[in-house]
């Protein structure tokens, strides 16, 4: 099998210990062994052992978010992201998808995204590139969260910001994440960087999309010479410039922390400091970089049931603590927290914050 050195030795430097057992948000919601980090390590040590074939463990791959709470809890200080992600593009290579990953890959050769997918008309008056700072919205905010993407834009263009902005962005995200560094992953990675390098700044709203751009791009030699700047830190400047003004008020807000920001982009403040700016912070359970993953839009096309679940157990964090009001930094996040939300309680997301303090 193919994979790298780092790779094995992640694999054979794992002791099985337990210690990550319990984080996984998938291990959690489905409640089965086989969904935890150690376990999915065990089935990685039996291949490139030479004790099972790849094709046993396929499907199991495919159960992991990539949110790095195993990462964040081993105490061997290793990263099980690597291998799932090495083997996923051995697995791809070598014919041995599960055939509903296969259909997603299907999907996005016939429309360009995975979710097979049109864009919403309603953004298509927000199209231009009349501006040098580019809002990058991602494709899990425009073909699933089309309203978030029209009230960050509305947003910005209320404090005097102009931002070109088109339909047809592709980080190479849902790529990455089905199919690893394949050949196809890194032509996507270059032509998302040709596309950011025809503006001075690009605002970047999703950040699993950021932290791709910074980390997965620089591994495959892709220079982005743009200034890439997280949509929370831009707003964030804004309101400390006074181009956004906003009121302070008694209004309590609990911040769901997304893995990329806290724990790939290592920001678990600018969120807060936003909650600051017009509230009160109330945390809830497993927070910052230990907190629980609320949703994946990807995973949500295969695996439903245990999307919904994964939603409905941070809801359960969120209920422990009275926390009414669940502020989301991402789009997936925001859709899967939106479609579980129990009575009496609300999601929005943080420019919807910022909008109703304003």
């Amino acid at each position: 099998m193919n994979i790298t050195e780092k790779a094995k030795n992640i694999i054979d430097n794992c002791r099985f210990c337990w210690m990550c057992r319990h984080i996984c948000p998938i291990g959690n919601a489905t409640g089965l062994e086989r969904n935890t980090a150690r376990a999915r390590a065990m089935g990685a040590s039996l291949v490139v052992h030479g004790s099972t074939e790849l094709k046993e463990i396929a499907s199991n791959v495919y159960e992991c978010t990539l949110c790095g709470a195993c990462t964040n809890n081993c105490m061997t200080g290793f990263d099980p992201k690597v291998f799932i992600q090495e083997l996923k593009t051995e697995i791809v290579l070598n014919g041995l998808a599960p055939d509903y990953i296969v259909k997603l890959l299907e999907n996005y050769q016939a429309s360009g995204n995975v979710f097979n997918a049109t864009a919403c008309s309603c953004l298509d008056q927000l199209c231009s590139n009349d501006s040098d700072t580019l809002f990058f919205a991602g494709q899990d905010a425009i073909y699933k969260a089309p309203e978030s993407v029209k009230t960050a834009i509305a947003l910005l263009k209320d404090a005097g910001v102009s931002v070109s902005f088109n339909k047809d962005q592709d980080s190479g995200s849902a790529l990455w994440f089905l199919t690893g560094k394949t050949a196809e992953t890194q032509n996507a990675f270059k032509n998302s960087a040709k596309a950011l390098n025809g503006y001075k700044t690009v605002i970047v709203y999703d950040p699993v999309d950021l932290s791709l751009m910074r980390h997965e791009y620089k591994e495959c030699g892709i220079e982005i010479t743009a200034n890439l700047i997280s949509f929370n830190e831009y707003l964030y400047s804004l309101i400390e410039s006074g181009k956004i003004v906003v009121k302070k008020s008694n209004n309590e807000y609990s911040l769901q922390d997304n893995y990329a920001y806290a724990r790939e982009l290592d920001d678990v403040t600018t969120g807060r400091k936003l909650i600051e700016k017009v509230g009160v912070v109330k945390d809830m359970l497993l927070i910052g970089k230990e907190a629980n993953l609320a949703g994946q839009l990807v995973m949500a096309e295969y695996m439903p049931d245990v999307m919904t679940q994964v939603a409905k157990d941070r809801w359960f964090n969120a209920k422990n603590m009275d926390c009414k009001t669940i502020v989301t930094e991402n789009p997936a996040e925001y859709v899967a927290l939106k479609a579980t939300c129990p009575d009496g309680y609300r999601v929005i997301s943080i420019e919807e914050m910022i909008k109703e303090n304003m």
